[in-house]
């Protein structure tokens, strides 16, 4: 069989931080996501034709585009012989802390790499993908590319050769996950923040963040629970999100896991047993809505396959 001129590939939205895995954990989103096309051309290097979708104005210029600069590492480290367009369609809204750039960029090499003699592995197009990223916040960080690509709930460990492990959701968890019409940059949320840490509140951050994994991987839910909670970030950044301690407050009561921040924000998300889901979305979406806000809402399984090729020609 020939290879293909073009790849379309859809990457999943996601949940960044999952409350205590600040850059390193984070789990994917099916309901929406971006897809990518990329198309072999004669000329050299990666040019993007077109930008669709929710997300407005987005630059065309590959090295001020999270997807174009995701392209561009995997194209100045294999040199394939030919180049890259890409069209790009926005599913995921733009400064909703779901994970919009990472999806991009997930999307920009899942579907160059089918279009490869010899295609990388996933651990390679991560790589190539956390360089788009540091387009949109300024840093690297792994913790929407992982679960974009690899789906699920995924810690991610290092930068520079990053290691990733899927950890089990238990039977039953959903998440649920609420986006407010509102704004708010990845870099503004991160310039906020403190660069030094109690003692206290360190000691206290890495427990929860050692119980909520174990509880986990034993299918504990009240290990889950006490541990889901983030005495680091959360506290800083929920001064952005008008009304979120009563979301969080509502969230519990109704009978959540926890309630937390999705990455930067706007978002928020809850994990709850699938038959208290119902009550805990009511439960979020009740303050967040008094004011007249536009709301999505998405109840999530998490066990999800992550970014993959949908059409090629």
């Amino acid at each position: 069989m020939s290879a293909p001129r073009w790849v379309s590939a859809f990457a999943p939205a996601s949940v960044g931080n999952v409350a205590i895995g600040f850059d390193i954990l984070g789990f994917a989103i099916e309901s929406l996501g971006d897809t990518v096309t990329v198309s072999r051309v004669e000329r050299p290097g990666v040019s993007i034709s077109a930008v669709s979708g929710i997300a407005g104005e987005l630059p065309t210029n590959p090295t001020e585009n999270t997807a174009g600069r995701a392209l561009l590492a995997l194209y100045e480290a294999l040199r394939p012989g030919f180049g890259f367009d890409m069209r790009i369609e926005k599913g995921i809204p733009l400064g909703s802390g779901l994970g919009g750039s990472a999806a991009s960029a997930v999307g920009a090499v899942v579907a160059a790499n089918a279009l490869l003699g010899e295609p990388c592995d996933r651990h390679q197009l991560l790589t190539f993908a956390m360089q788009g990223e540091a387009v949109a916040s300024g840093s690297l960080h792994v913790d929407n590319i992982s679960p974009s690509l690899f789906g699920g709930l995924v810690l991610t460990v290092g930068i520079d050769q990053p290691r990733v492990k899927r950890i089990p959701v238990p039977e039953g968890v959903r998440a649920v996950v609420v986006h407010p019409h509102r704004f708010l940059a990845t870099r503004e949320a991160r310039a906020m923040l403190r660069r030094e840490v109690t003692l206290s509140d360190f000691v206290w951050q890495t427990a929860n963040l050692a119980g909520f994994i174990s509880g986990c991987f034993t299918n504990d839910l009240d290990m889950i629970r006490a541990s889901f909670q983030d005495v680091v970030i959360e506290p800083q950044r929920q001064a952005l999100i008008p009304g979120f301690a009563t979301v969080r407050a509502a969230a519990m009561a109704a009978g959540a896991l926890g309630c937390s921040i999705s990455g930067a924000g706007p978002a928020l998300f809850a994990w709850a047993l699938e038959a208290q889901a119902a009550a805990v979305l009511a439960a979020m979406r009740s303050p967040l809505c008094a004011d007249g806000t536009a709301l999505d809402e998405w109840v999530e399984d998490m066990r999800s396959q992550g970014a993959r090729v949908v059409a090629s020609g």
